[in-house]
């Protein structure tokens, strides 16, 4: 989109724009204690200067920027290592405080621009597995694409180190900067046209952000954005509707591509490619930013918007000012409207601190959770997720708790927590593309349509207001995983991207292979189990029929043979082998039982709930989440994705000692990258990332602690393993450095995981063909005894006195009749069309060798 190129022409074309700085330096400056005249000594130190940091542009930097091993599954020690160093000279060197913001929405309003991301992330995807199975290497830095997983990870490593978490619910973009201008941050660090164009007063780039060796420097760019309107020819009450007509997700490119060729002019030298082969043709980004700017600044009344809509859409035939009062669409008055200009603080980090209740560290306990939701109480509800089976109180000790804080306050800004978008977040807006008065109804080619798949599904379950406060409290304080709550509210969850190969069959794609566990745990949230046992004992009361209503999820997920606008609609599953407890139990529940259910429902989900795991003599608690995703990749039904050596390789870098010295990982170098090792770890983090869901939806029954990947894995010292197991995949003892010490407990692992599991099973068999339509030359078991044909004897009923069970006695295949040793002829109106020879008798089940003589012997 227009907008999105706004941030590169910023830097790339504003000489002056983007000018460097010291974050350490600044903080300093601005915490700098202050004499006053009147008083022989100091004043009180001021506290800590605060940076907003918005972790969904600036992931890269969070995992460490200079990482070129990002391909093997991730360094996650590496990735600690840097963010201890971050937050350690933030706050000791420079007297920062950082808040990090996650992007926890689900973002159907920007559907086109993520499916479109998503593919190119596919595409990059593909070059990495194509480059690493070619030569070996490391892919080239431009093509970093996030590790599965890599967002939680940074969540969790920012809990160990007590640095401030947020997560956004509703709009990203309108949250980040209403977190910004009411709690009085000093600077935003992020990469995004949206901010830079909302006048922050001291925007960060969060791509230039470099930590130095020794900590003592943090340097950055910080882009003024004073200078880029200066250099334009705007002036600032002129941003809104420059952002406007530069194209976004609700007015998008194709609506506008009509009048910026009509502000180029057919004397311009790129006006001959308007058209090309009939498809609609863009003009560059750049020269759109230097013609919008031009007309904004021509503009003499700003206040007329349907002036301005009218000349904006003439160049469309048969098109009315689509929108009324809104410069950026319907119901969207956040990002460009015409707010007070904040004052400018281009290079000081001076600002006002009204942020004084916000949250205490998330070692503390936590008190009773407030109703920040901004719907009102529905009234006693009947659903499954509230009834209640005893007589607990809203207490979550166990989990990862937090005080009440200041995020409270402003209340609604996130939408509530119904599904809907809140009023906060969208302005006066309906959501519907049409103006105020509704006269004035655009045409189809110009009118805002939905360009993804929306397809109906079944109402959901309802669920309890005190399931939904919790779930809301957890999720904006980052406590919880991020799609979790929008399951709960509207169904449907998105899925990230990992490295796969479409061409490897071997392997099943992320999405695929961890499907189920996704299914139990929607049934988890939506209480399956205890609705299907009520409406049970309604069926046997009335003695009807069971009729139980499905409960259908959107996934929205980029695939080989699939769009990303179009959702795989999965439906929930239920525990076959016991009663799972209602969501209500199991996230709020106290008594003992309770936690002990909570480990099973984890444990089912990921279908390991075997005696073996839960033994710490066999597996350490700190390992069983990484023993509960190997054994659910070892129960594939198609079977291969591990093979033996290969879980060795797992367990192995799990419990060497190389995988806590991260100086050591630093110095390990790989000489060649293994190809199916970077999608085995792919997998394996993909399934980390869907045991953490499972794990908040079954209540938390494994501590944050226990759920660091740095814990348990490391990519390039797991290349390194399966390098040794590849040469020889019976030197356990070489992979485990040589200590017999780790073999025992590499054993013990692999016994517990395998427990049950038959590893070297064969090849899934063909189903049968009675579940199959018959392919035309197999015909299905006929319902009379077949009429002879040719030189074949005739068919002898089994009770017949002249039978004999043992001749002729159909093998192979149900539904083909046996080939009769001596040969037989194909006769088609008296005329032989087709000639076999016999067949030597066959021992063992199955298989039958057919030799044509002649076909057709006997025409002429």
């Amino acid at each position: 989109m227009g907008v999105q190129g706004f941030q590169e022409y910023l830097e790339k074309r504003c000489s002056g724009a983007a000018i460097p700085v010291d974050l350490l330096k600044l903080g300093r400056t601005a915490g700098r204690p202050h004499h006053h005249p009147h008083h022989p000594g100091s004043l009180p130190p001021p506290p800590p200067a605060r940076i907003l940091i918005d972790a969904d542009s600036g992931l890269q930097r969070l995992y460490g920027g200079y990482q070129t091993d990002w391909v093997c599954g991730g360094e996650w020690n590496a990735m600690l290592g840097y963010l201890s160093a971050l937050s350690q000279a933030c706050l000791y060197q420079g007297g920062l405080e950082l808040v990090v913001v996650f992007n926890g929405t689900l973002g159907k309003e920007r559907w086109p621009e993520w499916a479109r991301q998503a593919q190119g992330q596919r595409q990059t995807a593909q070059l990495i597995v194509n480059h690493v199975g070619s030569k070996a290497t490391p892919p080239p830095r431009a093509w970093f694409l996030p590790p599965a997983c890599l967002s939680h990870c940074v969540r969790l490593a920012m809990f160990r180190f007590r640095v401030r978490v947020v997560q956004t619910l509703e709009d990203h973009h309108q949250e980040v900067l209403s977190l910004y201008r009411d709690f009085g941050f000093c600077g935003l660090i992020a990469q995004d046209s949206e901010f830079a164009l909302c006048n922050v007063p001291a925007y960060f780039s969060s791509h230039a952000l470099k930590l130095s060796w020794n900590g003592k420097n943090l340097t950055t760019h910080q882009y003024l954005l004073s200078e880029a309107v200066r250099q334009l020819g705007l002036k600032t009450q002129h941003l809104p509707c420059f952002a406007a007509l530069l194209g976004n997700h609700i007015l998008p490119d194709e609506d506008l591509a009509a009048f910026h060729w009509s502000l180029l002019g057919p004397e311009h030298p790129l006006a001959s490619l308007k058209v090309r082969a009939h498809q609609l043709v863009l003009p560059p980004c750049e020269v759109v930013i230097k013609a919008v700017s031009e007309y904004v600044s021509s503009i003499k009344d700003l206040g007329n918007l349907d002036a301005v809509a009218r000349d904006v859409f003439k160049q469309s035939q048969g098109v009315k000012p689509p929108y009324r009062n809104a410069p950026c669409g319907p119901g969207h008055a956040s990002l460009f409207q015409n707010l007070p200009p904040l004052p400018d603080c281009n290079d000081s980090l001076s600002g006002t601190m009204g942020y004084t209740d916000w949250s205490a560290p998330y070692d503390q306990g936590g008190s009773r959770l407030t109703n920040h939701h901004t719907s009102a109480p529905s009234g006693p509800s009947h659903s499954p997720s509230s009834s209640s089976d005893g007589d607990e109180t809203n207490d979550s000790s166990h989990h990862l708790t937090d005080k009440s804080s200041g995020w409270d306050a402003p209340s609604g800004r996130g939408g509530g927590g119904d599904g809907s978008h809140g009023s906060g977040s969208h302005g006066n807006g309906s959501g519907s593309h049409g103006n105020g008065s509704g006269s004035n109804i655009p045409s189809l080619l110009s009118m805002a349509t939905r360009s993804h798949m929306d397809i109906t599904t079944p109402p959901l379950p309802q669920v309890s207001d005190e399931v939904l406060r919790v779930a809301e409290h957890r999720h904006r304080r980052g406590l919880m995983y991020p799609q979790i709550y929008h399951i709960l509210t509207k169904g449907e969850m998105k899925m990230a991207v990992c490295i796969e190969d479409d061409c490897n069959s071997e392997l099943p794609p992320a999405s695929l292979l961890f499907r189920a566990a996704r299914q139990y745990s929607y049934g988890v949230l939506f209480s399956l189990a205890e609705t299907h046992r009520r409406l049970e004992r309604l069926a046997m009361r009335s003695r009807g029929p069971l009729d139980v209503p499905p409960v259908i999820v959107k996934e929205w997920s980029s695939g080989k043979s699939k769009s990303a606008l179009t959702p795989e609609l999965v439906p929930a599953l239920c525990f076959r082998e016991w009663t799972c407890p209602n969501l209500r139990r199991l996230w709020l529940g106290r008594a003992s039982e309770d936690r002990s259910r909570r480990t099973r429902a984890f444990l089912a989900c990921l279908r390991s709930d075997c005696p073996a795991l839960l033994n710490p003599a066999q597996v350490p608690q700190h390992l069983l989440l990484m023993c509960c995703v190997l054994r659910y990749m070892m129960q594939w039904p198609g079977g291969g994705i591990l093979q033996r050596h290969e879980l060795d390789a797992f367990l192995a870098q799990a419990v060497s000692n190389q995988l806590y010295e991260p100086d050591q990982l630093q110095e390990l170098t790989v000489e060649k990258v293994d190809s199916r090792g970077v999608q085995l770890a792919s997998l394996f983090m993909a399934g980390v990332d869907t045991a953490l869901l499972v794990n908040d939806v079954c209540g938390q029954p494994l501590p944050w602690e226990h759920c660091c990947p740095w814990g348990f894995f490391d990519g390039k010292l797991f290349q390194t393993k399966l390098a040794r197991a590849a040469q020889d995949r019976l030197a356990l003892f070489d992979m485990c450095e040589g200590q017999e010490e780790l073999v025992s407990r590499v054993k013990k692992m692999r016994q517990a995981i395998l427990d049950g599991i038959n590893f070297t099973r064969p090849p899934p068999p063909l189903p049968p063909l009675s579940f199959l339509p018959p392919p035309p030359f197999y015909p299905l078991p006929p319902l009379y005894p077949p009429r002879p044909m040719g030189n074949m004897p005739p068919h002898h009923h089994p009770h017949h006195p002249h039978h004999h069970p043992a001749q002729h006695r159909p093998r192979g295949f149900p539904g083909l009749q046996s080939i009769p040793p001596q040969g037989g002829k194909l006769e088609i109106a008296g005329m032989v069309v087709g000639q076999w020879a016999g067949n030597k008798p066959l021992r063992g089940r199955g298989g039958f060798i057919m030799q044509v003589v002649s076909v057709g012997a006997g025409r002429g």
